[in-house]
């Protein structure tokens, strides 16, 4: 029950941030204006702390119907983006601690996840390529089968032939995440060659991101060493260490999630996320993380390219056209002919959803993209160079 949940964790939080804020004025012996002033900035990080939470309890509340579609994945980016420029402005009011130990180690670190992040925003570009090969495969389909007064052994052909190159490319990339998940475990040369012709169907869709990349092992590298601040750097800090994890965590799930819906190269989900309950943001993304790989050990999404809905109906709607194209004899009957505008009526649909959110997540993922190298830039920029090596 999230919202029981999330009064219970807001109290929490409440006693959680009550403790950073007494550390902060505890070590606060000097003037009134210099009280005034980390008051301020305690406000700050406490509403930023109820932002985020607030953020993923709504991405939570959706059913499992709407959970990986579209519009939800596109609702996480704007997720993203709103966190990351509230911390942008945090880092920004309180530039004068970032070159002061440990808030430069811990806020270079943060930078260099984002750098690790970028990789991952190119191969979601690809794969969202990939899905859009598909979408124009099912509109062949569409065209030669819609809106026909009489259908005849033709359109049928050119529909079929639509729906194996689908089957084909969609097999190829199943096979090609196989492949080069078995190949980065393995680190073996046996198998390149019987593995080529997969590989290099998935390459010509794809120049973004190395043949030998894989997004589980990105995944990993961003979630290295990422743990909640200890009391010591809590303190140091001003409570600046408890955003910039929770930052850290924001981005990680964002990316995660990403791959678990978008095909892409070794897409393997086993990145563990450690987040303290006591956060008031931890219960929403630890639930969603859950949801996620629950939706992903599903009999029927274990070897999917992708765990995104439309995916999943593109792979439903082709199935159904296909079993129907292998049935059909000439001259249709009334029956048969009204079973076919049914179907096709589902494919519309399906393309419709397709057409309508993939270009406006393209542009996101390029966008995200673009803020973090414009924050990184900006960082390092205003906080010096020197903690920051290119």
């Amino acid at each position: 029950m999230p919202a029981t949940y999330h009064q219970g964790s807001s109290a929490s939080f409440s006693n959680f941030g009550r403790s950073i804020l007494s550390i902060g004025r505890d070590q606060v012996y000097s003037m009134e204006s210099a009280t005034h002033e980390a008051t301020s900035q305690e406000l700050e990080l406490e509403t930023f702390q109820r932002q985020v939470a607030d953020r993923f309890h709504d991405l939570s509340a959706v059913g499992s119907d709407d959970l990986l579609s579209l519009s939800w994945i596109r609702k996480l980016l704007d997720v993203f983006v709103c966190s990351q420029e509230e911390f942008r402005m945090i880092l920004f009011n309180n530039r004068d601690l970032m070159s002061r130990a440990p808030m430069d180690r811990l806020i270079s670190e943060f930078f260099e996840r984002s750098v690790k992040a970028l990789d991952v925003c190119n191969a979601i570009r690809d794969g969202i390529g990939h899905v859009k090969q598909w979408q124009k495969q099912l509109e062949i389909v569409l065209c030669a089968l819609d809106k026909q007064r009489s259908l005849g052994e033709g359109q049928f052909r050119r529909a079929k032939k639509a729906l194996i190159d689908l089957a084909i490319g969609m097999l190829d990339e199943k096979e090609s995440n196989a492949a080069l998940a078995h190949r980065n475990r393995s680190f073996g040369r046996n198998n390149l060659h019987k593995d080529h012709r997969s590989l290099g169907h998935f390459r010509s869709l794809s120049w973004s991101v190395s043949r030998s990349w894989s997004a589980a092992r990105q995944l990993q590298a961003i979630g290295n060493n990422l743990a909640a601040p200890r009391s010591n750097e809590i303190v140091a800090t001003n409570g600046l260490a408890v955003a910039v994890f929770t930052m850290n965590s924001v981005l990680l799930f964002a990316m995660w999630a990403l791959v678990a819906a978008i095909p892409c190269q070794d897409r393997g989900l086993q990145t563990h996320f450690s987040i303290p309950r006591q956060f008031i943001w931890a219960a929403p993304v630890l639930s969603l993380h859950e949801r996620i790989l629950e939706e992903s050990k599903k009999r029927d999404r274990r070897n999917a390219c992708g765990l995104l809905k439309e995916i999943r109906e593109i792979e439903i709607i082709a199935r159904h056209m296909n079993e129907l194209s292998d049935s059909v004899q000439f001259p249709l009957t009334k029956e048969k002919a009204e079973e076919v505008r049914k179907r096709v009526e589902e494919l519309g649909k399906v393309l419709e959803a397709v057409k309508s959110g993939l270009d406006p997540l393209e542009c996101q993922v390029r966008e995200v993209f673009h803020r973090i190298v414009r924050s990184r830039t900006e960082g390092l920029d205003s906080f010096g160079r020197g903690n920051h090596p290119e």
